[in-house]
């Protein structure tokens, strides 16, 4: 079974157990700051996890694109990929854990044919010190579901990740585990905010017996071992604890948060531990064979690194995005550039995406449509980069050539400016008999790890998930984005579209299709026309809609976002008279435009500039 057919057949499976099949949302997040992709199936239903009601109902299920810039350096190995699809289903306030534990259960040994005895599974050990028990539960049905298969599943009790490395298996099948299998957006209960949800988690995990742990990561293998030998599968949240000034409380409505990766369910679908050899990424690796006439046993790595990356760049180019100097442009660019490195490894050095795109579009024209009705787009963007960066090379080249000796400090000079390759810039050195420092690895990698470090602090303290929090001053700055794209549309034209935005409690932020710099008085108009909302104080509602009649009628939606067959619409003003706008969207907003003038408040634009080709962004504040 490949796995365009698992993704049918696991829709098929949940859609007959009363899910609703959604549509995957954009690669890039809206009404989202807290992260640059959707890197995960519930990304987009985090308003709904937190207690909106669904238009769809309490039962849902699909498979979404995601893409996690952060594992780009991790590409290589056998199981990470940047670009990968999640498969999800999830229950707002319905099933809870019998239910999804055995129908997870069932989908992969029946539906797909999982060897049982290969599976191991993790639950939560407990929290003492927060008052919250030991998932036993799962563990209980964990065990009923193993010895319907005879398996007598022993369980042992782990800790942390390090415990594991020092404990390794024990001869057990049930694994408890601590923070690594408690799910909250803060990442651990002491660090979760007041009114935030969270919940034990239960993973599984495949066996691939025939790699043998390496003791580099650790003395002992264990489920969560970085060696590759067990492979998660897929992760059940309970998510049923809310926590509060003195603790944790149990949450009225419990959901359920599942997702498995598409990839690696295929993967053991055919018996390998090699995500690469599933059927929506060894089509590239085999074009990448007959382009070079290497295999991939030879360079293995490299074409690993190509066929990622080009895969999860074709899909931001379909979800709207270019390469560019800035934050998702910028990740574009990375994972383009980077194939384009690693293919000069294998000695191709032109015309890769040229070659490689139409592969790649024919493994998701059926599924997928946009990715074929957009596929020239995707190309053009693509291969205008492909020719940026092979100028780019060439300079690098020359600059190389000014060198007399090449240092750490010199290879990562050039790798940061130039883009320029390290290994490539020793063996050009070596080409040129320029002398390179021996230590010049341990220089540039405390370089490059300098720079990560200073990445991951300028992104600290960003929320993680839906908008940045759900308080007054943030709703109100959402229902100001709701005024302020009717009042673009007003001002500039119905070619105005909204492309993304960012919403934090100090300001909002909106890109939107326009190809030109907005003039003085553009700007001013637009916010005289969303001051006059304000003023106004219309009153904002909403209500669950057909889709098709409900863009027919004109209600506005963003750019390539895909909706199921009914959706939640807000208005501003009479739904059934006059009203200002009417828009698609999850919500939250203030029950009134008034509010957001509290305070002698007005709506100013502070910055308008451009986010990317034929693209604009406005900054604005309520002030």
């Amino acid at each position: 079974m490949n796995a365009q057919q698992i993704r049918d057949k696991y829709l098929a499976f949940f859609k007959a157990r009363s899910h609703q099949v959604i549509p995957r949302a954009l690669l890039v997040p809206q009404n989202d700051p807290s992260t640059l992709f959707t890197g995960s199936g519930m990304q987009p239903l985090i308003t709904y996890l937190l207690g909106e009601d669904h238009p769809e109902g309490t039962r849902l299920v699909n498979s979404q694109t995601c893409l996690r810039a952060q594992d780009i350096e991790e590409v290589g190995d056998n199981r990470h990929t940047t670009f990968f699809e999640m498969l999800g289903n999830w229950s707002l306030g319905d099933y809870f854990k019998k239910d999804q534990l055995e129908w997870f259960w069932q989908f992969l040994t029946k539906e797909i044919g999982l060897d049982p005895d290969r599976i191991y599974v993790s639950c939560f050990i407990g929290d003492p010190k927060h008052d919250i028990p030991s998932d036993q539960e799962s563990a209980d049905i964990w065990k009923q579901l193993f010895k319907t298969s005879g398996i007598d599943a022993k369980e042992v009790n782990i800790g942390s990740e390090a415990d594991g490395y020092r404990l390794g298996t024990l001869n057990g099948r049930i694994f408890f585990y601590s923070d690594k299998n408690w799910w909250c957006r803060a990442g651990k209960a002491e660090l979760m905010p007041e009114g935030e949800p969270g919940g034990p988690d239960s993973e599984m995990f495949y066996l691939f017996p025939e790699v043998i742990h390496d003791p580099k990561y650790g003395k002992n293998c264990h489920l969560n071992c970085d060696c590759g030998r067990y492979i998660e599968l897929g992760n059940s949240v309970f998510m049923e604890y809310q926590k509060t000034k003195t603790g944790f409380i149990k949450l009225p409505r419990k959901n359920v948060d599942y997702g498995g990766g598409l990839e690696r369910i295929a993967a053991a679908a055919i018996n390998s531990p090699d995500v690469f050899k599933v059927s929506l990424l060894w089509p590239i690796i085999q074009k990448l064979e007959a382009l070079s006439g290497n295999s991939y046993d030879t360079h293995t790595n490299s074409m690993r690194i190509i066929a990622d990356h080009l895969r999860g760049a074709v899909f931001l180019a379909v979800d709207g995005i270019a390469p560019s100097n800035k934050e998702q442009g910028y990740v574009m660019r990375r994972l383009i550039r980077r194939a384009i490195r690693f293919a000069l490894d294998l000695g191709i050095t032109n015309n890769l995406c040229n070659q490689l795109i139409p592969v790649i579009v024919s493994l998701y024209d059926k599924d997928y449509p946009e990715v074929k009705s957009r596929s020239q787009s995707v190309l053009d963007v693509l291969n205008k980069e492909e020719l940026l960066f092979r100028k780019t090379l060439s300079s690098g080249v020359k600059e190389l050539a000014k060198f007399k000796a090449i240092s750490g400090q010199d290879v990562f000079k050039l790798y940061d400016t130039f883009g320029f390759p390290a290994e490539l810039t020793i063996e050009e050195a070596s080409l040129n008999k320029i002398k390179v420092s021996s230590d010049w690895r341990k220089q540039f990698d405390h370089l490059m790890e300098e720079q990560r470090e200073r990445s991951r602090t300028a992104t600290k303290g960003e929320f993680k998930g839906g908008l940045a929090d759900h308080s007054l001053t943030t709703t109100k700055y959402h229902t100001a984005t709701h005024l302020m794209y009717r009042a673009l549309r007003i001002v500039l034209g119905d070619h105005v579209i909204q492309r993304g935005s960012n919403i934090t409690e100090d300001r909002l932020r909106f890109d939107f299709s326009h190809d030109q710099k907005m003039t003085a008085e553009q700007i001013k108009q637009v916010e005289d026309i969303v001051n006059q909302q304000i003023d106004l104080d219309l009153p904002v509602s909403w209500s669950e809609e057909n889709t098709k009649e409900a863009l027919d009628s004109g209600v506005m939606g963003a750019f390539g976002d895909k909706y199921a067959d009914m959706v939640k619409v807000y208005t501003v003003g009479d739904p059934k008279g006059e009203y200002f706008s009417r828009e698609i969207c999850g919500g939250p907003h203030v029950e009134r435009t008034g509010l957001l003038g509290e305070n002698h408040k007005k709506f100013k634009i502070t910055k308008e500039e451009s986010s990317s080709s034929g693209v604009r962004r406005i900054k604005a504040v309520l002030v």
